[in-house]
């Protein structure tokens, strides 16, 4: 019974990592397919699987996107961006949560309410009125458009919150026997022993900036202003489908996203693993 028991666990074991391969695979797959394509000297996507294979490779494809319009520019133009707006999630957002998890006060369970219910809107609801308020502001087309709409967020807050209500209180309590006031708590206690919750938060904010499409179009109208994700697709309209080119701007554009994630990827397992998320 017992050499049974083994058996079908281990048939049990190899088939699940068969299937976590395959899934791995699939989702591989198309980035293969994107990268291989950009070392290529000219052609479709894959016209046929002999293409899978790489041959005659050249990167003079990233050369010619990055010279070609105003690439550098977009790219430059995404990095402010989404090195501001993560920042600022960081700093913005710890601080609220701080708050709301260390500062009860009368309403604040309302106020965080209120924050996760707008977690649930759309964007594409609130893109009206922010479109409006920045232009009454008087900054549309500047980099402050594309920065104050999402320079605090409510998954921040609600992440950071969690995770500050793990975190005993007792250490609040000795820093403040200490003379330490809210901020040297806030800065020099809990944040630093809070990795795993802003591994999250930074590579959550990073990817939803860097891929945002909908309000850097509606809020910029100069080719100077454009971030990658609409100067890529710019740049298929201008060029046409010029796959091989096509690609290496798509490539440029992931790399960033897969250099975050390898550099944080132990604390964001760490996080999702450990109760970032209560």
């Amino acid at each position: 019974m017992v050499i049974k028991k083994d058996l079908s666990y281990k048939i049990k074991r190899y088939i699940t990592h068969f299937l976590l391969i395959l899934i791995l695979l699939s989702t591989l797959f198309p980035l293969y397919v994107m990268i291989v394509t950009s070392v290529r000297e000219s052609g479709n996507i894959l016209p046929n699987i002999r293409s899978l294979i790489p041959r005659n490779i050249t990167l003079q494809n990233y050369i010619d996107v990055w010279k070609s319009g105003n690439f550098h520019r977009y790219f430059l133009n995404s990095v402010i961006v989404t090195t501001s707006v993560t920042l600022l999630n960081v700093i913005f957002d710890s601080m609220v949560a701080y708050a709301l998890s260390r500062k009860p006060f009368p309403g604040s369970n309302i106020i965080l309410f209120i924050i996760i219910g707008r977690m649930m809107i759309p964007a594409q609801v609130l893109m009206i009125p922010i479109f409006i308020l920045i232009k009454r502001l008087h900054i549309y087309n500047t980099y402050w458009a594309l920065i104050l709409p999402i320079a605090v967020q409510g998954f921040g807050i609600f992440l950071m919150k969690q995770y500050f209500d793990g975190l005993p209180r007792e250490l609040d309590e000795a820093a403040k026997m200490d003379g330490a006031g809210d901020f040297t708590i806030l800065f020099r206690i809990l944040l630093p022993i809070s990795g795993p919750a802003l591994a999250v938060l930074i590579i959550n904010t990073f990817l939803t900036t860097w891929n945002a499409f909908l309000y850097p179009l509606i809020l910029t109208n100069t080719d100077n202003m454009r971030t990658l994700p609409i100067g890529v697709a710019y740049f298929n309209t201008l060029q046409g489908i010029d796959y091989v080119h096509l690609m290496a701007g798509s490539t440029i554009t992931v790399l960033p996203v897969i250099a975050i994630f390898l550099a944080f990827q132990k604390k964001i397992i760490s996080g999702l693993t450990q109760g970032a998320v209560k």
